[in-house]
């Protein structure tokens, strides 16, 4: 008994509620957004599962007596998100650029920071916040890129707030409400479907940048073609200038210009 309390996997999110509860879920959400080292932390998963361990399920689920209170959930949940987020943001705008200035390793890779840079250029300050929360990996180090790149400290925090609380609030209850269904249909086998379940939430969620990025490439096209318009028809004007200026050079054309000798 005492191996199987010792031996928790910090990956798997029903382990870590079942023996930290209510503050595991709060401390874990503050490290993963303001932590670099807290970015394999299985955040959407977690708040997916807490929410089903809020519902009137929970005991049948985890076990007698690990129901967590829905709102002490929905309150500290985005409280400690938001606290993590200010952090990283912090860290980057106070050291800037070597906070990265790291070789690759098992838990590190330029690539990471790379990637949410990416995303900030692309939708913008406010935007690449928001929507940021809801892609792993880019919500932990945004978060301190945003701080590196100058994003004021004010934008950053209403921002952060509204991504916040769409994440946490958002995929929790998504839980709670669809905790009595899934235990109807599965018993208490949740964690053998909880990957299915999380990866169609991180679809849904990053719908949003799916369409920017077509949007952005429509535009794009359609900016491509008008300067293909604009470039051909500043070569039929430059063509017409050059006919009008040969024929300033024979005003009269040779016809005329030899009666006027004669």
């Amino acid at each position: 008994m005492i191996s199987e309390n010792v031996a928790l996997n910090p990956l798997d999110p029903k382990d870590l509620i079942h023996t930290f509860g209510m503050i595991g879920v709060w401390v874990i959400l503050f490290a993963e957004t303001g932590l670099l080292v807290g970015f394999f932390f299985p955040g959407d998963s977690l708040l997916f599962l807490a929410g089903v361990a809020a519902s009137p399920v929970a005991d049948a689920i985890f076990g007698d007596g690990t129901r967590l209170s829905l709102a002490g959930l929905m309150i500290g949940g985005p409280l400690c998100a938001i606290a993590g987020a200010q952090l990283g943001h912090w860290l980057g705008a106070r050291y800037g650029r070597r906070m990265f200035d790291k070789p690759n390793s098992r838990l590190f890779k330029r690539e990471y920071v790379a990637k949410a840079e990416y995303y900030f250029q692309k939708f913008g300050p406010a935007k690449a916040v928001v929507l940021a929360r809801f892609i792993p990996i880019v919500r932990t180090f945004l978060n301190p890129v945003a701080g590196v790149l100058g994003m004021p400290a004010r934008q950053f925090f209403i921002w952060n707030v509204v991504g916040a609380v769409l994440w946490v609030d958002g995929i929790l209850l998504i839980g709670y409400l669809l905790a009595r269904q899934i235990y109807d249909a599965i018993g208490d086998k949740i964690d053998h479907y909880i990957l299915p379940v999380v990866a169609l939430i991180i679809v849904i969620s990053v719908l949003p940048i799916f369409f920017e990025f077509l949007r952005d490439r429509k535009a794009r096209k359609r900016g491509e073609a008008v300067a293909v318009v604009a470039a051909a028809t500043a070569a039929g004007a430059v063509d017409a200038a050059r006919d009008a200026m040969d024929g300033d050079d024979h005003p009269h054309g040779h016809g005329h210009g030899g009666q006027h000798r004669r």
